[in-house]
């Protein structure tokens, strides 16, 4: 008997785990962009992203592209808070000629992305950890998301 190989992914769907992690989080931000219903603060334009940082973010959609990578790794890990966020997307800072140190990232930039997917209904409260997860919802738009990605790379070949 020959050897057969069956493909998986015909059966089932494409996951976010699928796709590639830069692209599906460009993609997911211009969905929340488009949809606007994600309440930028006021502040973006003049916040730095931790105190590691000597200026603010030159992209001036950077809130929507944090806000498509915190929802991203909810996807892949939860339940997630904010600490834990702070801790994934701090750095090291620099102190000149003294050794450089790892940093947390700013806790009101994470506390205010996760309210906000709150508010779209994509995340939650854990009721166990404290820590926030995603919803039925908001793992449904992912993998959607995730499937438009892996089907334009399909087309593309």
């Amino acid at each position: 008997l020959p050897f057969t190989v069956h493909n998986n992914k015909s059966k089932m769907g494409i996951s976010v785990k699928d796709v590639n992690a830069a692209e599906f989080t460009k993609a997911l931000a211009d969905f929340l962009k488009r949809t606007g219903k994600v309440k930028v603060p006021e502040w973006t334009d003049i916040v730095k992203l931790g105190h590691f940082n000597e200026l603010s973010p030159y992209d001036e959609d950077w809130y929507y592209i944090r806000t498509a990578s915190i929802a991203r790794h909810l996807y892949i890990r939860a339940p997630c808070g904010v600490g834990a966020l702070s801790k994934v997307y701090g750095s090291k800072k620099r102190n000149g000629t003294a050794p450089s140190h790892c940093c947390r990232a700013s806790h009101t930039v994470m506390r205010k992305v996760l309210q906000c997917l709150e508010s779209l209904k994509m995340a939650e409260k854990d009721a166990n950890t404290g820590g926030r997860r995603l919803t039925s919802v908001g793992r449904r738009d992912l993998d959607r998301i995730a499937s438009q990605i892996a089907s334009k790379k399909k087309n593309r070949k």
